[in-house]
């Protein structure tokens, strides 16, 4: 299959987006599939506004045009609401193309968070955007329920993985955590305000709090939070040792629709601690013992209250941790992918929702 996948995110950027696109990317072509992406690296770009990180594609609509005429795809897979999304979007309707989207991203939560205004005024755009697509990817059933309400209905389930050879139990400690005041307890991500680190960094627990990533809110939480480990961005070994070096992995965010780095957390031996929102419920379970309530061992703690999470997690299963976060693997998600872009291809066949 010819499959163009057009993004508003991808390298140098280091999010849950970009490695879910890459792991796909790579595993398509494995598979003899023809792949043809559009990000940024192909146009001039511009700094989103306070999020300098973050750079988008000025007028990509001419270059994404002419980029998806050349290729000829079977389908066209839209991962982004952004200017390449929207750009990939309009040549798939004039050329009668088939697409499929992705809704990696709260988007309407993410505004909120960085406008002041409230989500629902931003639903109606979501909506305009994926009504024309065959199938919406959702990354969890709670989040598929979740865009049903908001009148968007024909999701399909794309899951998560990991690399199980990387993240797993075993590895020494990072020399700079190993002697920290324990109990450690661990984020990674974004720094950034959408990602909720405040209720963490906040959160009256014992011990010593870690944050490894990079964002727009760096310098300001460093300022803040004196008494606060920060690492910066780690990646590979460097990232697997920072995990196996906590006690425990708080995921505050109340925006993110999965959590890739919860699952990565768990494959090494450590429970999650967030609040029970989509993402967490969909991995941890309200309970703590798996989404379906029927792991033997509590993996994690979900509370309104992170502190109250924090402390129930400490006393979780490792072990049963990392064999929940290894059951993740990116051969099942892309099986997923293509199960959807391929019947998208078929219209005549009526996909229903996740």
């Amino acid at each position: 299959m010819r499959i163009a996948i057009c993004t508003d995110a991808w390298h140098p950027q280091v999010n849950g987006v970009v490695r879910t696109l890459a792991a796909t990317v790579e595993r398509l072509t494995a598979r003899g599939h023809e792949v043809e992406l559009i990000t940024p690296s192909q146009f001039r770009t511009l700094p989103l506004p306070g999020y300098s990180e973050i750079r988008l594609a000025m007028a990509p609509r001419f270059g994404t045009r002419r980029t998806l005429d050349a290729f000829g795809p079977d389908v066209v897979h839209i991962a982004t609401e952004g200017p390449i999304g929207w750009s990939a979007r309009s040549w798939c309707k004039a050329a009668g193309v088939p697409f499929t989207t992705a809704f990696h991203t709260r988007f309407p939560e993410y505004a909120a968070v960085r406008t002041g205004l409230k989500p629902e005024h931003f639903w109606p755009v979501m909506r305009r955007f994926h009504a024309p697509s065959r199938a919406v990817l959702v990354s969890t059933p709670t989040m598929a329920n979740e865009l049903a309400r908001q009148g968007i209905s024909q999701t399909r389930l794309w899951t998560r993985g990991i690399d199980r050879d990387l993240f797993r139990p075993g590895h020494a400690a990072l020399p700079e955590l190993s002697a920290l005041p324990g109990p450690v307890m661990l984020n990674v991500g974004r720094v950034a305000v959408e990602k909720n680190l405040t209720a963490f960094l906040d959160a009256e627990v014992e011990g010593t709090k870690v944050v490894v990533g990079d964002g727009p809110d760096l310098a300001r939480l460093k300022a803040r939070y004196p008494h606060v480990h920060f690492t910066g961005a780690l990646h590979g070994q460097d990232l697997a040792r920072a995990y196996c070096s906590a006690d425990v992995f708080v995921f505050p965010s109340l925006t993110d629709t999965f959590g890739l780095v919860m699952i990565e957390a768990m494959a090494c031996g450590v429970p999650v601690a967030a609040y029970p929102v989509p993402g967490p419920i969909d991995v941890i379970g309200a309970s703590g013992h798996g989404p379906d309530g029927d792991l033997p061992m509590k993996i994690g703690a979900l509370d309104e209250d992170l502190s109250v999470a924090i402390r129930k997690a400490l006393a979780c299963d490792r072990l049963g941790a990392a064999v929940h976060g290894a059951s993740f693997n990116w051969d099942r998600a892309t099986d997923q992918f293509l199960a959807a872009v391929g019947e998208a291809v078929q219209p005549e066949r009526k996909l229903e929702p996740a």
